[in-house]
């Protein structure tokens, strides 16, 4: 590790005067040019490559690195950029306002998720805006929002996977500012709040950085760009700059942890790890302030040493998403086979299901037809509350081509379906925004760049990417403005009859996670397929069973308890906007449940007969 590198950035001594850290060891002079002046000053370099100065330049004063060429550039680690990616940064003071209410964040166990995008949440796509739904989402159940990437990024539209500025919550969001007051408020309504942070790649407008020092490295290549060099020469310092852009968040701003992006992207071939450095220090900051932080992967390798402890040979991460869940489900539900859901749906629609449950993947070591080899590794020893689950989120509904939403797909009872599976199930779940009340707007990939050959280049290559998935042409343009409007939530449908009982039916699903105390239970879990059935038992006195079916006809499933049961929870019943009602379990010696096409039962059985 690499505690004792300077901090980077501007950080105000007094009223007046700023200290300027860059690191750029391509440079051995390097200049700092204030807004207004008709010169640099010069900055001191050091033998490692920083850059300092201390200057006359109070907060809000606006300015630029200069090389010696003449090349005028933001500050990599920049706290706002009020005019955009190519324009100056501009110092803030520091610290940030009032100390924090107090807050206690949960184990990962206790959590309930809910992915927005701060730009689509609301209409007005600020982080003010967002403050006033944080009491809808407490009541719903949901303990933790987790915001998109919102680091600079070209324009004032994008899905945040393009941020160039990563300390710079973006300006058109509210900035820093706007963000700590949503912070403050998260905390204030008991709910934590999670950053979804990208360490694999930069966005290519106003990607500055490797014009500074070694950041990139050609020994590897990512789907999105240049890959980071968290492996090569130099790259202690590169991975202090992405070490510290973690703490900021984390320790400065107060957020609760971080999801990273797409790590099985970062290719790095350290005996310790860049992921493994940044949970660390994450957690050693937290430990000394009292507080907890969660780092969550998000990762497609199935690979369990992401969240096992680092005495043991893991990479100590407290969590990462599972894809293989929502991929089984999905395709259980809908009978898609394309792109990346061709290995699933076998079976009978149920079996992968059960799988993932018991055992934490779908594939953990075995064949898939997808990657053709061997994937996953086995993972039953890993906690199900480590893996996060859903059957919507950004990727799932904005990677497809027209961006719909599961309900569109697999209609309500599907959607409903799907719901109990995942607010159900052992493993920890997250809410997609606006998935509790049927919101019917898509979320469509949406950019606002400058450079005509670059949107160019976008829209060609988001048809390629996922041509698999669709017809050329079918998919909206990027750059126009209409692609974000369309995204954008309308939050007065909640109050609509329909959208009111999808409502009801996901704040009744949590209601029972809390009351069956399913997080405490989680080690009882087992899961069977009959087809397209799905039950899902929790041992105990009593045990509780969840029957789902998945399939498109009338099906059942054996119980493994004799009866009698009573219903908890009939995804069919009207008050859920359910039409039909399935045969349910009856009498005392009961030995198999009936279930009507997608729909599920929540069954607790009589103490007696356990």
């Amino acid at each position: 590790m690499t505690p004792h590198l300077p901090p980077i950035g501007a950080f105000p001594l007094d009223a007046r005067r700023t200290r300027f850290t860059l690191w750029a060891p391509l440079h051995e002079r390097m200049g700092l040019r204030l807004a207004g002046a008709d010169r640099p000053l010069p900055m001191a370099p050091d033998a490692d490559g920083y850059h300092t100065l201390d200057a006359d330049a109070p907060p809000g004063t606006r300015y630029q690195f200069e090389f010696a060429d003449g090349r005028l550039r933001p500050d990599p680690a920049s706290l706002a950029q009020p005019d955009g990616v190519h324009g100056p940064s501009q110092v803030v003071a520091r610290p940030f306002g009032a100390p924090p209410a107090p807050f206690a964040n949960p184990p990962l166990a206790q959590h309930v998720f809910y992915e927005l995008h701060a730009g689509a949440f609301t209409p007005e796509g600020t982080f003010d805006a967002v403050i006033p739904r944080l009491g809808a989402l407490r009541d719903l159940g949901v303990t933790a929002i987790e915001l998109m990437p919102i680091g600079q990024f070209p324009g004032a539209r994008n899905w945040g996977y393009d941020g160039v500025s990563l300390f710079a919550a973006h300006s058109a969001y509210g900035g820093l500012h706007g963000l700590l007051r949503l912070v403050s408020a998260c905390h204030a309504q008991g709910m934590a709040i999670f950053l979804d942070a990208v360490y694999n790649h930069l966005g290519p407008e106003g990607n500055y950085l490797g014009e500074f020092g070694p950041y990139f490295t050609d020994r590897y290549k990512t789907p999105w760009g240049a890959a980071l060099n968290f492996d090569g020469p130099g790259s202690d310092h590169v991975r202090e700059f992405f070490i510290q852009n973690s703490l900021f968040w984390t320790r400065d701003c107060g957020l609760d942890g971080l999801r990273l992006d797409a790590v099985h992207a970062i290719v790095d071939h350290s005996a310790s790890t860049f992921i493994e450095e940044l949970a660390a220090r994450n957690h050693a900051a937290a430990e000394n302030a009292g507080r907890r932080i969660l780092v969550i992967a998000e990762s497609s390798d199935n690979d369990p040493k992401l969240v096992r402890p680092r005495t043991i040979g893991g990479l100590g991460l407290d969590g990462c998403w599972n894809d293989d869940y929502h991929h089984a489900i999905r395709a259980a539900l809908t009978g898609d086979r394309r792109g990346y859901y061709k290995p699933f749906g076998v079976g009978g629609g149920g079996a992968q299901i059960a799988k993932a449950i018991n055992d934490r993947f779908v594939f953990a070591g075995e064949y898939s037809s997808g990657y053709g080899r061997r994937h996953g590794a086995p993972a039953r020893d890993i906690d199900h509350a480590r893996l996060i689950v859903f059957t919507q989120n950004h990727d799932q509904v904005g990677n497809r081509p027209l961006g719909d939403r599961l309900d569109a797909t697999a209609g309500l009872d599907g959607a409903r379906t799907a719901a109990a599976l995942v607010l159900l199930s052992p493993f920890t779940p997250m809410l997609w925004m606006g998935e509790e009340y049927a919101e019917p707007a898509p979320f469509q990939y949406f950019v606002s760049h400058t450079d005509p050959d670059l949107i160019e280049a976008v829209r060609r290559g988001r048809k390629q990417e996922f041509a698999e998935f669709h017809a050329a042409g079918d998919a909206p343009d990027p750059q126009d403005e209409a692609t974000l409007r369309r995204s954008t939530l309308d939050w007065s449908l909640r109050e609509h009859p329909s959208h009111a009982k999808t409502l009801a039916y996901y704040t009744e699903l949590l209601r029972l996670r809390r009351a069956l105390d399913i997080p405490a239970r989680a080690s009882t879990a087992s899961a069977a397929a009959h087809g397209p059935v799905v039950r899902l038992t929790y041992a105990g006195n009593p045990s509780i069973l969840i029957c789902a079916n998945t399939g498109a006809h009338p099906a059942g499933a054996p119980l493994d308890h004799p009866g009698p049961f009573e219903c908890l929870l009939d995804s069919t019943d009207p008050r859920w906007g359910g039409d039909r009602t399935p045969t349910r379990p009856t009498g005392p010696f009961a030995r198999e449940c009936m279930l009507a096409p997608r729909s599920v039962l929540v069954l607790r059985a009589a103490k007696e007969n356990q």
